[in-house]
């Protein structure tokens, strides 16, 4: 009897793991059974875990971080061995696990490979070397030139330097030896926080230095004619109305710099600058062209049509059509990328496979990541595959196929619903590309799907076919009708862009997004466009509640450069000042941008609430239940000692560009060089009380000097 009792514990305890045992096994054999149901989706998810390891390298400052995301990835792809039973669950964790470390050593090992001298302080230097790039800026009115260094100089070995427009005509050959003497800088960190970091960028390219020329450059006159873009560029600019030439440049050579800051900034208000860059709509219309016209000239042939198999022929010839557009535009990454795809298209059509697929979509992400991991961080990669990703996810739904399937029907309901279905596109295209849009650039037109329903069109089957057959005519002087036909088509997108721009509530403005709200929109999107079923539709869950986390995050009272001379202001009443009337229009746009402000800065010196003399601004704020008195100083003037000290007591909040004494002492903040040296530009929000800094008081990224523990 006591050895049956004795006994009995041990029995429940049997028990007890027996059910736990059954229930794991129980959700496990559901698990890989819904894994086999999504097997066709699986592989999807290999560029994303990529990025994923890609992102957290950027993301986290420090090296233990980096390694800490390659052991996860190491111990995720070790679980999925342990799991090998168990061969869908075991290789999904196995390749996740792999390609997330391998993302993060990816991009680790490109920083290291691309590294390059950089400059460390400004400094007065003759430059002397070999052209590699001209951009001509007209929005700046300057040339930007990208010159490889004579190794003897001292000088880093790629340096970029703006001259003025007077002072260069034309457009110097690639490879043209040039001396200039300029003032040259290390490149420069962002501005304010959540700004353009142009450090960063400058990193992976290999600049180590940026400047203005302080004399006109010196040419070697035995270096050779301009190349064959710069030659296109010219002749396209002497062919078009001065209001039209910007953008059909960019159309063909994809160089930006003609396009007025005016219609620049109506088409990204419209959600029509997208069309500005050479990437997926161009490529896809020149390879397109190429192969269905010789596809079809080869049909005419008897003799080819029967002996020749002509659909891969055509992919072939389109395929060198878009390389050599991909080469002719300049051969960034975003072209690169956009190649790749249409190549990938081809070869699936050459083969028999459906055209264009998620694993298409994929593919290309993959091979671009594998070569460029830092093109992930960049608007341009994300805006790119977010479109294509939403389009392709949308017209593969049940829902597409069957509102958007052909029908047998009349032209009017066939147009219809072509036009529908165009539409629709265009939503979800919005839809998806919002959040990135708000992140990078702090704005996002909301009229793009309408715009883009006749400017989409336009472009594709009017202005690139006209401007492709004014280039090939030009030699027998028979393009003339056809560059007025494209001025017309170009001048009407430009009244579509501006008549857009300028509706009420064209254009949604947000001041920053939280990394973790962007992270869980992303993972959202991701989940809802990336796995098929009702279980797609849990992804509303992150990514409604990022939206909801971006949309109350508060907007900054106080933004400040990293030198302390431009101040912007957010008044009781919503409207942003600047502290500088002479400010430049760089300094304000990046400021009200990043303010998320839509008018334009009004000067401090006539804002509510604000007493400014020659030498400095006094403003009362209202926030949190408390007045805020901030003081900021604007000239290089004599200040007596004793009157700073006292200003400063009375002031909750002091901002100088210039060393200010020990004995200022305000009731919060000091904000002056050294303060700034540790912190860069500043983002402060007063209520709640929160400041953002460019600096990190920690970073091993190596494009990064960081900052120190910020001190009050």
């Amino acid at each position: 009897m006591a050895r049956i009792v004795g006994e009995a514990p041990s029995t429940g305890r049997d028990a007890l793991q027996t059910r736990v045992s059954g229930h794991v096994r129980l959700r496990l054999d559901w698990l890989e059974l819904w894994l086999e149901q999504q097997r066709d989706q699986l592989p999807l998810w290999l560029p994303v875990m990529l990025g994923a390891g890609i992102a957290s390298w950027f993301i986290f400052p420090v090296t233990e971080m980096w390694v800490a995301v390659l052991l996860a990835g190491a111990c995720l792809a070790s679980l999925g061995l342990a799991l090998r039973l168990r061969r869908r669950i075991g290789l999904a964790m196995l390749l996740a696990g792999l390609a997330l470390s391998l993302g993060c050593a990816l991009a680790w090992v490109r920083s290291t490979t691309v590294a390059a001298p950089v400059l460390e302080r400004p400094m007065v230097s003759m430059v002397r070397g070999e052209v590699l790039r001209a951009e001509k800026i007209v929005a700046r009115n300057v040339w930007r030139l990208t010159i490889a260094t004579d190794g003897a100089s001292g000088l880093p070995p790629k340096i970029r330097i703006s001259i003025p427009i007077a002072q260069l005509r034309d457009a110097p050959a690639k490879g043209a030896r040039v001396s200039v003497r300029a003032r040259l800088m290390p490149p420069a960190a962002p501005l304010i926080p959540g700004g353009y970091d142009f450090a960063r960028q400058a990193w992976f390219s290999g600049i180590g230095a940026v400047g203005k020329a302080l004399d006109p450059p010196i040419f070697d006159p035995s270096s050779g004619p301009p190349g064959l873009r710069d030659r296109l560029t010219r002749h396209i600019a002497e062919q078009l109305p001065d209001a039209e030439e910007g953008v059909g440049v960019a159309l063909v050579t994809g160089d930006q710099g003609l396009v007025t800051t005016q219609d620049a900034d109506a088409l990204r208000a419209s959600g029509l600058a997208h069309l500005l860059s050479v990437s997926g709509l161009h490529i896809s219309a020149v390879v397109a062209g190429v192969f269905l016209l010789s596809l079809r000239l080869m049909a005419l042939s008897r003799y080819l049509a029967l002996t020749w198999p002509l659909l891969p022929v055509a992919a072939g010839l389109a395929a060198l059509a878009g390389m050599g557009y991909t080469w002719l535009a300049g051969a960034e990454v975003p072209t690169i990328r956009s190649c790749i795809a249409a190549i990938l298209v081809l070869i699936g059509m050459s083969i028999g496979r459906e055209a264009m697929t998620l694993r298409l979509v994929a593919t290309g992400a993959l091979i671009v990541l594998l070569l460029w991991p830092e093109a992930l961080i960049g608007p341009s990669f994300q805006l790119s595959f977010a479109a294509i990703t939403a389009i392709v996810a949308f017209h593969e739904s049940r829902v597409a196929r069957t509102l958007l399937a052909v029908r047998d029907e009349g032209w009017v309901a066939r147009w219809g619903r072509a036009l529908l279905g165009l539409l629709l596109t265009g939503v979800v295209v919005e839809i998806a590309l919002m959040p990135i849009a708000l992140f990078h650039f702090h704005k996002a037109g909301l009229y793009g799907a309408l715009a883009n329903l006749i400017a989409i069109p336009l472009t594709t089957f009017v202005i690139m076919p006209a401007e492709a057959l004014a280039l090939l005519l030009d030699p027998l002087g028979l393009g003339a009708p056809f560059w007025w036909i494209t001025g017309q088509a170009i001048s009407l997108l430009l009244m579509l862009a501006h008549l857009v721009a300028g509706q009420p509530g064209a254009m949604a403005l947000l001041s920053s997004i939280p990394i973790g709200a962007f992270a869980a929109m992303i993972a959202g999107a991701l989940w809802l466009l990336l796995w098929r079923g009702r279980v797609r539709f849990l992804g509303f869950g992150p990514f409604v509640a990022g939206a909801l986390w971006a949309a109350v995050a508060p907007a900054p009272d106080l933004l400040i450069t990293h030198d302390g001379r431009h101040v912007a202001v957010r008044d009781d009443q919503g409207g942003m000042a600047i502290l500088r009337p002479r400010s430049g229009d760089f300094v304000r746009q990046s400021l009200a941008e990043r303010a998320a402000y839509a008018g334009e800065l009004e000067d401090l010196d006539g804002a509510a609430r604000a007493d400014c003399s020659a030498d400095a601004c006094l403003v009362r704020l209202s926030r949190g239940g408390r007045d805020w008195q901030i003081l900021m100083l604007r000239s290089r003037h004599r200040i007596k000692w004793q009157d700073i000290v006292i200003a400063c007591q009375k002031s909750d909040i002091i901002i100088s560009d210039r060393l200010l004494p020990r004995a200022c002492a305000p009731k919060w903040i000091r904000i002056d060089p050294p303060f700034l040296a540790q912190t860069g530009g500043l983002a402060i929000t007063l209520a709640p009380v929160h400041i953002q800094m460019t600096k990190p008081a920690q970073s091993d990224h190596p494009w990064i000097v960081p900052g120190q523990t910020l001190r009050q």
